[in-house]
């Protein structure tokens, strides 16, 4: 994938999930006891190897036959504070960045994380929103939206990922999420801040998924309430993230981009329509949205 420059009621309280304790001292082999990932035999069994052949914790282990390259991954991500996801986790194989870290395909994912932090997040106070759009469907915006989330987590950003796609919404099976709470209910008034869902196993991530599908989303979408939410949601994220329906099919990608103040439009190589993409850019600028890039998806 790869990133082109482009010419930016009521308080609703939320709880950010407290940041669990890193391995910082902790040593690999203690780490993989706390898991259940080795057994304190079996973890002495590798530190006499380790000694007697002057070789790493983690390359005796696997001579030894005692440990695979996932269970060594998974305590330096525990040593260093790196989110990474355990083998019995149900989140989504497409959340490449937590199960796949060290791919080139979340490389990209980092560089376009830096991009957007040097064009809009660390140039103001206030600007915390950035909507993910396309002009069309099956252009990969839930796909970007969920690892961008991710990476963002990873850098020690307090992230919330929202998926105001309230037609078609897909956040909510890429993280195993339940359905039927969510924006629709926060913005309808039956829900609260329960609603924001903090992520096992990647510390800083947060998810509001969609919720039950509504009968009205661009009148939920359109009021002010959702401005009051997003600005209530900023006291407490650093980095906020919304998914969006394809802009070709509705206009709520607009709304959306308009109250977060910006977007990343995302286009599918060998896939998406130039002529849809130009109207979509336009009307984007039209509104006052600072649109920060495009990215040439070719990853899902």
């Amino acid at each position: 994938m790869t990133l082109n420059s482009s010419p930016m009621i009521r308080s609703i309280p939320t709880t950010v999930p407290s940041k669990p304790a890193t391995g910082s001292g902790r040593t690999i082999g203690a780490i993989l006891v706390d898991a259940d990932r080795l057994s304190s035999s079996q973890a002495v069994q590798i530190l006499e190897f380790h000694k007697e052949h002057s070789i790493r914790f983690g390359d005796a282990g696997k001579t030894l036959g005692l440990l695979t390259d996932d269970d060594v991954r998974y305590a330096l991500s525990v040593q260093f504070g790196y989110p990474y996801l355990i083998r019995d986790s149900k989140l989504s194989r497409d959340l490449v960045a937590a199960w796949q870290p060290a791919s080139s395909k979340v490389e990209q994912l980092r560089a376009l994380r830096s991009q957007l932090m040097l064009r809009w997040f660390d140039t103001g106070i206030n600007r915390k929103g950035l909507a993910i759009v396309s002009a069309g469907s099956k252009e990969g915006r839930s796909f970007i939206a969920a690892n961008l989330a991710i990476v963002f987590s990873q850098l020690g950003e307090r992230t919330l990922l929202i998926d105001a796609d309230m037609r078609s919404p897909r956040q909510h099976t890429l993280f195993n999420l339940e359905k039927s709470s969510g924006l629709s209910g926060m913005l309808s008034g039956r829900a609260g801040p329960e609603a924001v869902i903090g992520i096992a196993g990647l510390q800083d991530l947060s998810v509001l998924p969609a919720g039950a599908i509504p009968p009205n989303p661009q009148e939920l979408l359109g009021r002010h309430d959702f401005s009051k939410l997003l600005q209530s949601l900023g006291e407490n994220f650093d980095v906020i993230i919304i998914d969006t329906p394809p802009a070709s099919e509705c206009s709520d990608a607009h709304t959306v981009a308009v109250r977060a103040g910006a977007a990343l439009m995302v286009a599918r190589k060998n896939y998406s329509s130039v002529p849809q993409m130009a109207r979509l850019t336009n009307s984007i600028r039209e509104f006052g949205v600072t649109l920060v890039g495009s990215v040439l998806n070719d990853a899902s």
